[in-house]
């Protein structure tokens, strides 16, 4: 099974269409969204193509497919505006190998503080706009750094699981971190 990830759209329009339409071309069947989906927050500058309410409906053509949790710039409200559920802090995917994806946003639970995980689960987390595919100690940490708002020089990025490999790639194509799940 082939999952597309997404994180920190923070309402661009621009952003979120680009995503979706790597999100269609990669082949996946679900697209899993990591939080701050549809406000920029307070700390951060307005992405590109500000536009919460076209983002909403954008998205909601796709609600059958999304899992989602909630980030830290997402309310109650912008559930209002959402088709699918993504008011939760963290979610389980369980994969057909017995491995489990823990997702969340980041600002809660990350790579540092988690509940107890199994070796060889991942921890799938947006929150700091940094990709990250590796393994610490015996888990694995996957974040897919963010479609609107790239931090550190860094290109926007999105997450893709394909068979067993983990990858973080730039909408340009370039593959930024990437692991193998063994």
């Amino acid at each position: 099974m082939k999952l597309f990830f997404a994180s920190d759209i923070h309402g661009s329009l621009a952003s979120a269409q680009k995503a979706i339409a790597a999100f269609e071309q990669s082949g996946a069947k679900y697209l899993i969204l990591l939080g701050d989906i549809l406000n920029h927050g307070p700390r951060n500058a307005l992405p590109e193509v500000y536009d919460p309410i076209k983002v909403a409906e954008l998205l909601n053509k796709y609600a059958d497919r999304i899992t989602a949790v909630r980030g830290n710039c997402d309310s109650e409200v912008d559930q209002m505006l959402l088709n699918f559920p993504m008011m939760a802090d963290y979610n389980l995917v369980m994969l057909a190998d017995g491995r489990r994806l823990f997702l969340t946003h980041g600002h809660i639970y990350n790579a540092d503080k988690h509940p107890q995980l199994m070796a060889g689960d991942v921890i799938v987390a947006g929150h700091t706009h940094i990709p990250v595919a590796e393994l610490k100690g015996d888990y694995y940490v996957f974040n897919p750094g963010s479609v609107a708002i790239p931090r550190n020089g860094l290109a926007a990025s999105y997450g893709l699981l394909d068979d067993n490999q983990l990858s973080v790639i730039s909408f340009e194509g370039e593959v930024l971190a990437q692991t193998v799940l063994n």
